[in-house]
């Protein structure tokens, strides 16, 4: 038996996940007419995934850019109506029909104050006075519907510049449909499920691809208790996965949650792992240590010296030439040797061959 500093560590296990996944959906349905990347490929963000059919999108937006040449004719004969041009602001007297009103009214008013003073001096009668001024008022009046209907034609204006808007905004939308039937990869990574064929028809609900991103990956481990004082963000993780036993992969803790778990009093941890070559898969079943920042003395033996039976240990001590059994309890493994507690010392030589014949006085040769 050796000792020596130790580096400490806190080991859990958890399963690798995926830094980023994602279910691409099209935002509109249709028949898929190419499919651009298969399961396991490698795709940039803004890659094409699918493409479907185009031919209704492209019939509504011939559609909609009918309506709004008829809307835009209809707002033409509006103006044209009312004497308005297009970007001159709207003045009721510019309307021929106001126009002509006013200027009747305005010969009106000045044939009435004509009168008003033949009247003082006597030259016409009362009556002609009274027949002079009835035909003014008729006149106002005649002048002030003339308005009206031209206020209400400019509504019709109005209301016909309003239905352009609405077409232009349909036209808007079907080209975005046409533009929507092609479906991009909204990041970069490896696609994980592509669930849409050639020729089938796919609706918004349904997804036609799985990307996800694997550089780094994430994985979450639960540590106890009373060791949330030794982690730390940024602190460096091991990981190890039964695929690669003899070749560990480093990562650092990204993330701490902030409060303990009332029932299992225990912290989670999420790390980040390296993943540049690839090797590893979302999903896998991995052992992380979390590396302490301190070291302690040890007691190590080689690993093949301890016989382990369910859950008791035993290690063999030669002393005098005999076997003497100890009971130990096994902490960390470092390599080839593995760290024992209790009953052993580091200058005693224990017995590292035939471990499962011996028992305690059995004799040993040297």
């Amino acid at each position: 038996a050796i000792t020596r500093q130790l580096p400490r560590f806190i080991e859990a296990t958890g399963g690798l996940a995926a830094d980023e996944q994602t279910d691409v959906a099209p935002t509109v349905g249709g028949r898929v007419v190419a499919v651009g990347v298969d399961l396991g490929s490698y795709v940039q963000r803004g890659a094409v995934l699918v493409r479907l059919d185009d031919a209704d999108a492209r019939l509504r937006v011939e559609q909609a850019q009918s309506q709004l040449a008829q809307a835009q004719a209809a707002v033409r004969q509006a103006e044209e109506r009312i004497g308005l041009r297009p970007g001159q602001q709207f003045d009721p007297l510019r309307v021929a029909e106001v126009g002509a009103a006013r200027a009747a009214l305005d010969l009106a008013e000045r044939q009435l104050r004509r009168y008003e003073q033949l009247l003082e001096s006597g030259d016409v009668s009362r009556s002609a006075y009274d027949q002079q001024k009835a035909q003014r008022d008729q006149l106002r009046q005649q002048y002030e519907a003339q308005v009206a209907l031209a206020r209400q034609s400019f509504a019709g204006v109005q209301s016909a510049r309003a239905a352009v808007s609405t077409a232009r905004v349909a036209v808007e939308q079907a080209q975005k449909s046409v533009r929507d039937v092609v479906v991009y990869a909204p990041i970069s990574g490896y696609v994980a499920d592509r669930p849409a064929d050639l020729g089938e028809y796919v609706s918004t609900s349904m997804k036609v691809a799985t990307i996800v991103r694997t550089n780094p990956l994430r994985v979450r481990i639960d540590i106890p208790e009373q060791a949330i004082s030794s982690v730390s963000v940024g602190q460096s993780v091991s990981v190890s996965v039964s695929a690669y036993p003899d070749r560990p992969f480093a990562g650092r803790v990204a993330r701490i949650s902030p409060n303990v778990s009332a029932e299992s009093r225990t912290l989670t941890v999420e790390a980040e792992v390296e993943n540049g070559a690839n090797l590893l898969k979302p999903g896998q079943f991995a052992t992380i240590r979390i590396l302490l920042p301190e070291s302690t003395p040890a007691t190590l033996v080689p690993a093949r010296a301890v016989r382990t039976e369910g859950s008791t240990s035993r290690v063999y001590v030669v002393k005098d030439g005999v076997a003497q059994e100890r009971l130990v309890q096994l902490g960390q493994q470092d390599g080839d040797l593995v760290e024992i507690k209790g009953n052993v010392a580091a200058d005693e030589l224990v017995a590292t061959s035939n471990v499962e014949q011996l028992g305690d006085g059995v004799a040993v040769r040297q």
